[in-house]
């Protein structure tokens, strides 16, 4: 029984022990030249201490919203790509009308400008 999970302890293993090993070195070999602005809090494009009421750009949002939209194209990808040799030429052709109306909008963003940052 030990024996099934033993690959999964060896790549879970070789994965923590590479990312204490990359934090180790990053901290003793990395460049420290902190400022103000690099020490800064940054979240959202203007500071989180001046008033609530104040004017943003909406292009923040607008891009948060751009790779929630494809990001969950992606999360539908894979369990589809698992499952095609089940679900055949229905899941094909329900997956590619799919695609057609993410890559529609896509088009329509870039036309309306909401790709360019100014």
């Amino acid at each position: 029984m030990l024996t099934d999970y033993f690959p999964i302890l060896v790549f879970l293993g070789v994965g923590i022990g590479m990312g204490l090993v990359l934090l180790a070195a990053g901290g003793i070999l990395g460049p420290r030249n902190p400022s103000d602005e690099k020490n800064s809090a940054y979240e959202c494009g203007f500071e989180a201490f001046e008033d609530s009421r104040m004017k943003f750009d909406v292009r923040f949002y607008l891009i948060a919203i751009l790779f929630i939209i494809f990001d969950l194209e992606i999360a539908f990808l894979f369990p589809w790509a698992v499952a095609l040799d089940t679900i055949g030429m229905t899941g094909l052709v329900a997956m590619g009308i799919f695609l057609l109306i993410l890559v529609i909008g896509f088009i329509y963003e870039w036309k309306k400008g909401a790709l360019e940052w100014e």
